[in-house]
C-alpha cells in the first residue's frame, strides 16, 4: 500500500480583509469587493520560506534520515535557474543523497508531483518522498485577483509504511487552455475573459477529470466522503459543486474566504484540511486545475489517528493578526518602490562565502563538542566550555528544531525595515547554545525576557542587482 504517511501545512500569520484592499484601490477600477479575508506573507516570507515551514510541520515525529527525496511545486519560485527543492532540502537538514525535483509552470503542479512521488515509491526507487506545494502569486492593483490571491503551503509525505491515506487511483487530463498565465518578466498574472475561463475551463475540465476517474474505477461521487477541488473564487466553487451535483456535506471548504486562492498549494491545502477531520474508511477525491486536471482518489486508514499533532490548516488559520494597511501590504510585496537611503545600500554578495556557511545559515546547524557535549552556534573549532576547550572535536548539531527562549532583546527604529522597528534578540536554546537573531512576526511591546520562541526560516535580504535571495533563520513567538 502506497500513499500519504504524514502531512503538514503553513498559513502566514498576517490576514487582510478584502475590504481594506477594495477601499484603497478597488473602487477605482469598478471591481466589486470580495467577502472574507486572505493570508498575506510577511515581508521576509515567500514561496520558499513557506515551503520550509510546511515541511517542518510534516516532519513532526518523522525521522529525517529516512527521507529519500523532496519534490517542490510552485509557480512563484524565487529563482529561474536554481533548484528550489534543493534549497528546501538543505533548510530541512535532509540527507545529501536525496532525490530533488522542481515542478512548476501550472497550478496543478502539486498533484503532478504527488503522482510522480507515488510512482517512485511504487517502483521501489524511494521509500519516503516529501511533496510540498507553495505559492505567493500577485494580482495587479485594483483587480479581483489582488483581492482573491492568498499565500500558503502544504506538505505531504509519500511512502509505503504507516500510510494514513492510500492512493487508490488517479486520472489526468491535459488541456492547453490559455486562461491564466504569466510570461517571462511578468510580475502579475494575466487572464482572458472571465466567462470564457469559467465556461470552457473550470466548468468543463474538472468535472471531466472527475468523470474519467469515476469511470476508470467504477465509482460514483456519492462514494466519497469529501470532494476537494480547486476554484478561483467562492462563487465559481459553488457553481462547480452544483454542476457535479455534490451534496453540500461532501464539499470540502476551499478556504477562499479564510486564506484565499493559493494557486499550486490550494488542492494540497484542502486535502490536508480534509485529513484533519477524516475518519478511517473515508474516501477523499482531490481535483486540481491548470492546463488540464488531475483527479486523485484516497482512502483513509486507521493510521490517521497517529498524525493528529500537526499545526496543519486549523491551527494555522486560527492563529492570525490583521494587516490593516494597504500601503504596508504593497511594500511587503515590493510592488511600491520607496527611498531607503544610504543605510540600505547592499554590497556585492560573496557567493563563495555563503557556500562556506550554507549549513549554518540554511539549515541552522552548529556544532556540539564530542568531549563535553556543549552545543554552540555558529559552529566552532574550539569548545567554548572553559573547562574543556577541546580543539577539532566537534560534530554537527541542528538548532532549528530545538526549544528556545528570549534571553534579551531590543527594537531598532533606525534600522531599515519594511515593518519597523527591526527587532533583535539573544536566543537561548534548551540544552545549550546561544545566538543573536532577528525576531519576526512579533509586536515589540508584547515581547518579554524568558518567553518561548521558535525558529522560522525567512528571507534575510535580496541582492536584486545580482539575482540573489539570501535566507537565514529568525526567531518568532509561538503561534496559537
Amino acid at each position: 500500500m502506497v500513499g500519504i504517511t504524514s502531512y503538514g501545512a503553513y498559513v502566514p500569520m498576517y490576514r487582510m480583509e478584502r475590504m481594506v484592499i477594495w477601499s484603497a484601490i478597488g473602487w477605482a477600477t469598478g471591481i466589486a469587493p470580495q467577502p472574507g479575508e486572505k493570508a498575506v506573507a510577511n515581508y521576509d516570507e515567500d514561496s520558499l520560506t513557506m515551503a520550509v515551514a510546511a515541511g517542518l510541520d510534516c516532519l513532526n515525529g518523522f525521522d529525517r534520515g529516512k527521507i529519500d527525496g523532496l519534490y517542490l511545486a510552485t509557480t512563484t519560485a524565487t529563482h529561474k535557474e536554481r533548484q528550489s527543492s534543493g534549497m528546501v532540502t538543505t533548510a530541512l537538514d535532509l540527507r545529501e543523497d536525496v532525490r530533488t525535483a522542481d515542478f512548476g509552470d501550472s497550478i496543478k503542479a502539486g498533484t503532478t508531483a504527488i503522482n510522480a512521488a507515488i510512482d517512485a515509491v511504487k517502483a521501489g526507487s524511494a521509500r519516503n518522498l516529501m511533496v510540498i506545494a507553495t505559492d505567493s502569486r500577485l494580482g495587479a492593483a485594483g483587480g479581483s485577483a489582488e483581492q482573491l490571491f492568498g499565500d500558503g503551503a502544504a506538505a505531504l509525505m509519500i511512502g509505503d509504511e504507516g500510510v494514513v491515506a492510500s492512493l487508490e487511483g488517479s486520472f489526468s487530463l491535459t488541456e492547453d487552455l490559455m486562461d491564466v498565465w504569466r510570461a517571462d518578466g511578468d510580475t502579475f498574472i494575466r487572464t482572458w475573459e472571465e466567462r470564457f475561463i469559467r465556461d470552457e475551463g473550470y466548468m468543463k475540465i474538472m468535472p471531466k477529470a472527475a468523470a474519467g476517474l469515476l469511470a476508470k474505477y467504477k465509482l460514483s461521487l456519492g462514494d466519497f466522503t469529501k470532494v476537494a477541488f480547486y476554484a478561483p473564487d467562492a462563487r465559481t466553487h459553488g457553481a462547480i459543486a452544483r454542476a457535479m451535483k455534490l451534496d453540500p456535506g461532501q464539499v470540502q471548504d476551499p478556504l477562499i474566504n479564510t486564506i484565499g486562492n493559493t494557486g499550486t498549494a490550494s488542492p494540497l491545502m484542502m486535502l490536508v484540511a480534509a485529513l484533519e477531520d477524516a475518519k478511517p474508511g473515508d474516501k477523499i477525491l482531490v481535483i486540481s486545475y491548470g492546463n488540464g486536471s488531475d483527479a486523485l482518489y484516497f482512502q483513509v486508514t486507521e493510521e490517521i489517528e497517529k498524525v493528529r499533532n500537526r499545526n496543519g490548516i486549523k491551527k494555522s488559520v486560527a492563529s492570525k493578526k490583521q494587516l490593516t494597511s494597504y500601503e504596508k501590504y504593497v511594500r511587503f510585496r515590493e510592488i511600491l518602490p520607496i527611498e531607503l537611503g544610504g543605510r540600505a545600500e547592499m554590497f556585492a554578495t560573496p557567493v563563495s562565502a555563503l557556500w562556506r556557511v550554507h549549513k549554518a545559515g540554511l539549515a541552522l546547524v552548529g556544532s556540539k563538542c564530542k568531549r563535553c557535549g556543549t552545543p554552540q552556534y555558529p559552529p566552532q573549532r574550539v569548545c567554548v566550555n572553559p573547562e574543556c576547550k577541546a580543539i577539532d572535536q566537534m560534530e554537527p548539531y541542528r538548532f532549528s528544531d530545538k526549544k528556545a527562549e528570549l534571553f534579551t532583546y531590543t527594537g531598532d527604529n533606525l534600522a531599515v525595515s519594511p515593518d519597523p522597528p527591526q527587532v533583535y534578540g539573544i536566543i537561548q536554546f534548551e540544552g545549550g547554545g546561544r545566538s543573536l537573531m532577528n525576531v519576526t512576526d512579533c509586536v515589540l511591546e508584547e515581547l518579554k525576557v524568558g518567553m518561548p520562541v521558535e525558529m522560522t526560516f525567512r528571507k534575510l535580504y535580496s541582492d536584486a542587482a545580482r539575482g540573489i535571495h539570501n535566507y537565514w533563520w529568525k526567531a518568532t513567538p509561538p503561534r496559537g
